[in-house]
């Protein structure tokens, strides 16, 4: 049997525990608490919203406050064994949340992850997802330690693949029967594969004035 010796099983951290809040266009990402009444209403009101629904369908439904709660705990606990970066989207200024973010599917040795994210509806139209993204990549990419992101999406979710397009996510083709169907779990459909490594250009600048943040 081969063997495998203990320095080649360690979990090659490039990056500090716990994640750290992000701070930039405007905005500040923060990792969502379980216990906060309103975190919790927030995840429920976006993952049961029409839109979301309409693009996503989670393994494990979301369908009430119980549910909504069990569901931010688990990503915490995902947060605290490293596998997953969960983060609530706020106004920098004011603390209102606008939505979700989050780098998933954490690899260490690949250096690889996944993006996803969705934005409130009363926040739609201010590119949240844009920047958040921009953010979080940047993140990801550096701090992180990451070398390719992937962004994957329901086919004809062009909301979507602008908002990749935009943060330099190329459209690499696409992966078939590779998500549930809208509201089911026994049919697929195809989906959009977008990535972005970080030997990559950085995407032209926007030209929005509330898109010059600084990192943190």
């Amino acid at each position: 049997m081969a063997h495998v010796d203990d320095q080649h099983r360690a979990h090659p951290v490039p990056y500090p525990f716990p994640f750290p809040e992000l701070l930039g266009h405007g905005l500040r990402l923060r990792p969502w608490d379980a216990e906060s009444e309103a975190d919790v209403a927030a995840w429920l009101r976006g993952c049961t919203d029409a839109e979301f629904q309409r693009w996503n369908t989670p393994i494990r439904p979301i369908t009430d406050t119980d549910s909504a709660r069990e569901s931010l705990r688990s990503k915490a606990v995902q947060a605290a064994d490293g596998s997953s970066a969960s983060y609530c989207v706020t106004d920098a200024d004011t603390g209102t949340v606008l939505g979700h973010i989050g780098v998933n599917a954490i690899h260490p040795d690949l250096r690889s992850a996944r993006v996803g994210y969705w934005v409130l509806p009363e926040a739609r139209g201010r590119r949240v997802a844009t920047r958040a993204l921009a953010l979080a990549a940047h993140w990801a990419h550096t701090e992180l330690g990451m070398h390719r992101l992937e962004l994957d999406h329901a086919l004809g979710h062009d909301a979507s693949c602008r908002v990749a397009e935009r943060c330099g996510f190329r459209f690499e083709g696409i992966l078939r029967g590779a998500i549930f169907e809208a509201g089911r779990q026994d049919a697929f459909r195809d989906a959009h594969l977008h990535a972005r490594l970080a030997t990559d250009p950085d995407p032209d600048p926007d030209p929005d004035p509330d898109l010059t943040g600084q990192y943190s």
